[in-house]
């Protein structure tokens, strides 16, 4: 009798085992939902991040007149009465450079 019961907790154990390792719940999905919640904290902190620089950039166009010109000039391309306008063009890659006979 003691044989079989010990049989019957030696076959429990083992379903048991199985469940915990693969069944649902098991280490397997805790696993996923630890590199899952993982993840989430990460792109959670670079929102933060993102979201702190468009709040400080908030507050420097409500309060400061030099972000706002700032912007106008680098966007818009705007310039004070008096100032020259010097515009540095980039020779381009598709373009060939010309050859000592084209000149």
């Amino acid at each position: 009798m003691l044989r079989y019961a010990a049989l019957i907790l030696l076959i429990l154990l083992i379903g048991l085992q199985l469940k915990l390792w693969t069944g649902a719940g098991g280490v397997r999905d805790v696993d996923s939902l630890r590199q899952t919640v993982a993840q989430t904290k990460r792109e959670n902190e670079e929102l933060k991040a993102r979201n702190e620089a468009l709040a400080a950039e908030v507050r420097d166009l409500k309060e400061g007149r030099a972000a706002i010109e700032e912007r106008a000039r680098s966007e818009l391309g705007l310039i004070k009465p008096g100032e020259t306008f010097y515009q540095i063009v980039e020779p381009s890659a598709a373009a060939p450079a010309p050859t000592p006979q084209q000149k």
